[in-house]
């Protein structure tokens, strides 16, 4: 995966997409090097940017997913129908692990949480990765984040004691 440098990037596109994407390219690492040590990927995420901020944030987020990285696999693994993680391609899992990171453990809205993940999956993985990592994500929103569906969203009586016209 080419590392890019985002001092200038980030003031177009927000501090959380350009950590979202070091952060992807951490876990890329991390996933085909286990070995990784975390100097080598502190070394590796200052080389890719200056900005002091953009540090602090992307090494947190990256070590937060790494901490529960096997939860992650596991509810992955459980929804991928005909796909065992080895199989997926490393862009698109670590997409899929980032986004369902984002989903379970900050208060993060789903949509934007979504539309991330789908457009690292569409800058970083192939023509399928988008439609892939949101099928899967999708599945792995938790019915709490869930938006209401219009037929939820109709008025309900505030008592139990009403009963339906008849």
């Amino acid at each position: 995966m080419p590392r890019r440098r985002h001092p200038d990037r980030t003031a177009t596109r927000g501090v959380g997409r350009a950590a979202r994407e070091i952060v992807l390219q951490l876990l890329f690492e991390a996933d085909l090097n286990p070995a990784l040590d975390p100097s080598d990927a502190k070394a590796a995420l200052e080389e890719r940017t200056e900005d002091v901020e953009l540090r602090r944030r992307a090494w947190r987020l990256f070590a937060q997913v790494m901490e529960v990285r096997e939860d992650l696999d596991a509810r992955l693994s459980g929804v991928a129908r005909n796909w065992s993680l080895k199989r997926m391609a490393a862009t698109d899992r670590n997409a899929l692990r980032l986004g369902l990171f984002e989903l379970l453990h900050t208060d993060l809205p789903p949509k934007i949480v979504l539309n991330e993940a789908i457009e690292l999956a569409r800058t970083y993985g192939d023509k399928n990765s988008p439609q892939f990592v949101n099928g899967l994500l999708d599945r792995l929103l938790p019915d709490a984040k869930r938006p209401e569906s219009p037929a939820a969203s109709e008025e309900v009586p505030a008592s139990g004691d009403e009963s339906p016209a008849g």
